[in-house]
């Protein structure tokens, strides 16, 4: 034994991955400790889309209300928007919209309706200062900001980390059973295990490609005196000079900044003054509140997300485009995945395999989805800028017309549903299969209760004005659906869950609907809303069905798994 302090899991990196991380295992009564190198959360702007796979684990959290309170005021439209330049010619506009109608439509849609969270706007410097103030809240996180972990060491029984405190000249050892690396496309703890990414980087093309500029503005005289028309939540200025994309944070005078159209390396205040002025075609007040340089256009996953007992999350195992708003959002799905079977382990009920499926599970997605957002990225800078785009000509309608036509060809594929709700994890170990997946689609969502899927949503029969959700019902762990006018008891797989210690929650569900959109009369979700298993009848043995979907179960030999 040793006198370091101890934690179960140690998180490095306390951006909103690794505190969503700690908030999942607090739910699950799990203590963390997580260490984040910066003494406050990251005040700077960064990604803008919470979609709506990120929203339902929100919900689950009970934290969803708050955080669309954040960012864009509810009555503002969340367009996306398409302008020769700001003051010029509108060239196309995919219309969304605002966050008081996504929750009208919600409130009168149909019971089998797989929306419950529609996509929020916020950017994540405002969710990530709730977060922190939240997590502080929380009895089983505590909280290291400003320690910066220097030294990661593991055997086979727990890892040792080193945090040091440049603030007081310290450094403090401590001991934990699971580390994850929550910390960012530089990670020290990626970097600790020797694991490399793998894949492509920037694109070159001038459309977010090659190494870009990010900027924060106050721009006070935008909407007054060069926009007045319909506001959007993204604004991109396209011509054969420039492309830049200016993103909507508060609604009013606050800005994000995207572009290629600046090198990173001599943009100062004065340039990026000249280019907003130019993108506006007006000498407006520009206040850059501050900017740095970034790499668009990567597809890179780290060729590990595990080692031991050392786990990678969030950006240290995937670095994403922004197209899509797919990175943070495919962080907050690792984080669902792996906090409930860190807890399983620690509690007792995770079998030896449960861990080891983290990686299979989430590595493919990352590649799915760090895919899909660099064919988006391309998609936009393959699309021509003629210099004819803002003559006000017969040639330059024709352009604008032309352009127009393939932008809006563009913005309907960046609804991208199917990468939002589609993940599955069709062949993993702790799924039992049964039947034939629906196809993968980045755009389109098919529900489907074929195990290794998100559990389909439905609205209770007494959802109206109660917000009453199927997924509201779930227990925090196993739940066995009873679907049907008369299912089959539960009794049996209940009595193997308790002797082997597997949390369960029995829910009978009424309604023709029910079990037409479950295709099942018993369906097995896990912890993080996949579905593990689904049947007509119980299995003859329940315990080798819990057995199986906790990792306890090792593969016959042959088997399929």
């Amino acid at each position: 034994m040793n006198d370091h302090p101890y934690t179960p899991v140690a998180i490095v990196g306390g951006g909103p991955v690794g505190l969503l991380l700690a908030l999942f295992l607090d739910r699950y009564g799990v203590p963390s400790v997580v260490f984040n190198a910066e003494e406050s959360w990251h005040g700077r702007p960064r990604g803008n889309t919470h979609n709506a796979r990120t929203m339902e684990h929100y919900r689950r959290l009970g934290i969803s209300g708050p955080i669309r309170r954040l960012g864009l005021p509810c009555e503002q439209p969340t367009d996306i928007a398409y302008f020769t330049r700001y003051s010029g010619h509108e060239l196309s506009r995919l219309t969304l919209p605002t966050g008081t109608q996504r929750l009208r439509q919600t409130a009168v849609s149909p019971r089998t309706d797989q929306l419950p969270e529609p996509v929020h706007r916020a950017n994540q410097k405002y969710v990530e200062e709730f977060l922190y103030h939240h997590a502080r809240t929380r009895p089983n996180i505590s909280l290291r900001f400003g320690r910066r972990v220097t030294a990661l060491e593991q055997n086979a029984e727990q890892v040792t980390l080193r945090a040091e405190f440049p603030a007081e000249g310290s450094t403090q050892d401590w001991t934990a059973r699971y580390v994850v690396g929550s910390d960012g496309g530089r990670s020290f703890v990626r970097r600790a295990l020797g694991v490399r990414y793998e894949g492509p980087g920037s694109l070159d093309q001038e459309v977010l490609g090659r190494r870009a500029t990010a900027v924060h503005l106050r721009l006070p005289t935008f909407h007054q005196e060069v926009f007045t028309g319909r506001r959007a939540w993204s604004y991109w200025a396209l011509n054969s000079e420039l492309v830049m994309n200016l993103i909507s944070l508060n609604g009013d005078d606050e800005f994000f900044l995207l572009t290629s159209s600046l090198d990173p390396d001599t943009a100062d205040t004065e340039a990026i003054t000249s280019l907003v002025r130019r993108a506006a075609g007006r000498a407006l007040p520009v206040e850059v509140l501050s900017h740095r340089p970034w790499t668009p256009g990567a597809a890179l996953v780290a060729e590990r997300f595990t080692k031991g007992r050392v786990f990678l999350a969030g950006d240290a195992a995937h670095l994403f485009t922004p197209n899509g708003g797919f990175g943070m959002n495919t962080g907050v799905d690792d984080a669902a995945n792996l906090a409930w079977k860190l807890a399983a382990v620690l509690d007792g009920w995770g079998g030896p395999g449960l861990l080891a499926t983290y990686e299979g599970e989430r590595r493919p997605i990352a590649l799915r989805n760090t895919t899909a957002a660099r064919d988006l990225n391309s998609g936009l800078g393959g699309i021509d800028r003629p210099p004819a785009l803002e003559e006000d000509t017969r040639q330059g309608a024709a352009a604008r017309e032309r352009v127009g036509a393939l932008l809006r060809c563009y913005g309907e594929r960046t609804h991208s549903l199917g990468v939002q709700l589609g993940a599955r994890y069709d062949g993993s170990p702790v799924i039992a299969p049964d039947g034939e997946p629906p196809a993968d689609s980045w755009g389109t969502y098919t529900p489907s209760s074929v195990p290794g899927g998100r559990a389909p949503h439905l609205w209770l029969d007494d959802w109206h004005g109660q917000g009453s959700s199927l997924f509201d019902r779930f227990g925090a762990g196993f739940t066995l659906l009873r679907l049907g006018p008369e299912p089959p008891s539960g009794k049996p797989l209940e009595a193997a869950a308790q002797a082997a210690g597997m949390p369960l929650t029995v829910l009978d569900v009424e309604g023709e609907d029910a079990r037409e959109l479950y295709e099942r009369d018993l369906v097995l979700i896990r912890p993080d809303q996949h579905v593990a298993w689904r049947g007509d009848q119980l299995p003859p043995d329940p315990g080798e069905l819990v057995a199986r979907v906790t990792g306890a179960r090792r593969s016959k030999p042959g088997e399929a798994t």
